[in-house]
């Protein structure tokens, strides 16, 4: 309608305005091919419209889609899983339509991305295929060129149960089109966001390789430039992750020939924080007349059991402490445990106070050491007292005085403190295996507790805790720091500890205020089963402590000599120096 205006007013307007408003659209459609050939060359830039057809696909763990536009996966919903605020678990980002595509460059010097282009394949628009037990489904995407002569092949095959599809890459008779050492599998956008806390979301997502025998990890915690992080060398798979989610890409038939690993953080909306990722695996390409590679794709949840279960490493990409310490404990006895209770007692919360108490039980050596030595060192407190103010003038020869009373009575001050270093692998285990545990996700427990893996909120704050940046308050955590505060009362008689009964709970409280509600509930009932054993312990004649000073002969030289002995030498040594003087 406006080019018609336009002519009706010709007398009115410029001649220069008349060529501008008349340029025909043939020569409009000439420009827009050749910008076509520019960016995808002689061979692809015909492949660039078609007809985007979509295909559904059910099986009893997931819906899918994928479209003839870059042969992509357009849409993968988990039918068990829901996002906080109740809608299915989608886990494609396809804001630019769907993920997993091919990069190549090709011999007219062109670098070429699959997601543009339109395939064929063997569906039509809106076809629904539901699988069965046991059941299998093949689609295929093709591209040819040449009069058929030449093709890019990919065939995905999906199978009922699984929350992964194989993948197949055939490029026939393309040597004269693509060119090598390598070609490049991709997935572009990082997951979609399933949590309500997306800071902490994003304090999980990381993109890795399986480099050789080495997991690479990329953390793409800067909001200034992408992370990147990119290698030559045999490559097993690639993958990406957040809190409890991931996808990967994993080589079947032959290694890849390197990674590519790009992460960067954005602030989103409400004070929030989205990591996003793109990852690359690269695969020979020797120009030969068929190349053929097969990958297992998965899109999943991040349990350890169903990664474990691809035989790959997969499973490594669930953080549970430390490689050659905290991850073994928990890999082989924290999460063993924790599913064998579980195949028992259905309701997460019962597992966890069962675990405790099993947990408790096995470390009970470790902790009656801790009190016995606590109870000693309460026993011996008026006599350290005396000696403190005797000598409160002179610190060295209190100090010595003190080592004495402690090798009299046959007391190590530092025994107290060992059995709870010796604990601190199998804690921090433990607080690996439930900050990531996806069993613990959504699941309702009692009363306000109805997420064992997000923070029971019992109250919110009009105001953000300096320092520690919250505003809402925990009801397990404030559990937990009473129960602490209980213990250190029974436990702390030195008077100059005395600032320690009430700090550390405070502390502990708003440290623990943002961790899972499953992590608090199992801090919540050590503390109180540490609590009322001491109780038992104190009220009974178990409880009660016999001071009787060991005979010179009976005693042992130990670790109460050697710090004697040292003192001995630097008072001896001061005193020389002093003379000399």
């Amino acid at each position: 309608p406006e080019l018609s205006n336009n002519k009706k007013n010709t007398t009115q307007t410029t001649e220069k305005n008349i060529k501008i408003d008349t340029i025909s659209p043939v020569q409009n459609n000439d420009l827009a091919s050749k910008a076509k050939i520019d960016s995808f060359g002689q061979y692809f830039y015909d492949k660039l419209n078609g007809n985007n057809d979509i295909l559904t696909i059910e099986t009893d763990k997931i819906i899918l889609k994928v479209e003839k536009k870059g042969g992509n996966i357009l849409e993968w919903t988990l039918k068990e899983f829901k996002t906080w605020n109740n809608y299915p678990v989608q886990l494609i980002k396809n804001v630019n339509g769907g993920d997993f595509n091919l990069l190549f460059n090709t011999t007219d010097g062109k670098l070429i991305n699959t997601k543009n282009l339109y395939f064929n394949g063997n569906f039509k628009n809106g076809d629904y295929i539901k699988l069965n037990e046991g059941e299998k489904y093949s689609v295929s995407f093709v591209l040819s060129f040449k009069n058929d002569s030449s093709k890019i092949i990919r065939e995905y095959t999906f199978e009922n149960g699984k929350y992964s599809f194989e993948s197949n890459v055939k490029l026939i008779g393309m040597n004269n089109i693509i060119t090598g050492p390598d070609y490049q599998v991709l997935w572009e956008n990082h997951l979609n966001l399933t949590e309500y806390n997306t800071v902490d979301e994003a304090g999980f997502s990381y993109a890795y390789a399986m480099y050789g025998d080495e997991l690479i990890e990329l953390d793409g915690n800067s909001f200034d430039k992408p992370k990147i992080d990119k290698k030559d060398g045999q490559t097993r798979w690639i993958s990406t992750r957040n809190k409890y989610f991931a996808s990967a890409i994993i080589t079947k038939n032959q290694f890849g020939t390197g990674y590519y690993l790009e992460g960067k953080s954005f602030h989103i909306q409400d004070e929030g924080i989205e990591e996003q990722y793109s990852i690359a695996i690269k695969m020979p390409y020797n120009e030969s007349p068929l190349e053929s590679n097969t990958f297992e794709v998965f899109i999943g949840p991040s349990d350890y059991s169903i990664l474990k279960s691809y035989d790959v490493g997969l499973e490594k990409i669930i953080s549970l402490g430390l490689t050659w310490l905290i991850r073994p404990i928990s890999e082989y006895f924290m999460i063993p445990l924790f599913k064998l209770i579980h195949l028992v007692i259905p309701n997460y919360g019962l597992v966890i106070i069962v675990f405790t108490f099993i947990i408790r039980l096995l470390l009970h050596p470790l902790n009656k050491s801790q009190m016995d030595s606590m109870r000693k060192m309460q026993a011996l407190q008026p006599m350290i007292n005396e000696i403190r103010e005797k000598y409160k003038d002179d610190t060295q020869k209190m100090n010595m005085q003190m080592m004495k009373l402690y090798k009299e009575y046959g007391v190590n001050p530092a025994s107290g403190c060992l059995p709870l270093l010796l604990q601190m692998p199998i804690l921090y285990a433990l607080w690996a295996v439930f900050r990531s545990a996806i069993e613990l996700r959504q699941a309702n427990f009692v009363w306000w507790i109805t997420d064992l893996a997000n923070p029971d909120v019992i109250l919110h704050l009009p105001f953000k805790i300096p320092l520690f940046g919250i505003n809402q308050l925990s009801g397990l955590a404030l559990l937990m720091g009473i129960t602490m505060f209980i213990q250190q009362k029974m436990s702390i008689k030195d008077p100059r500890q005395k600032a320690m009964v009430y700090l550390m709970p405070i502390l502990f409280t708003l440290m623990f205020n943002n961790f899972p509600s499953g992590l608090n509930l199992y801090y919540f009932l050590f503390n109180l089963i540490s609590v009322v054993q001491q109780l038992y312990l104190t009220k009974s004649k178990k409880g009660q402590v016999v001071l009787q000073k060991i005979p010179e002969k009976e005693r042992k030289k130990g670790f109460m000599d050697r710090i004697l002995e040292a003192q001995k030498a630097q008072q001896s040594q001061g005193y020389k120096k002093k003379k000399k003087n």
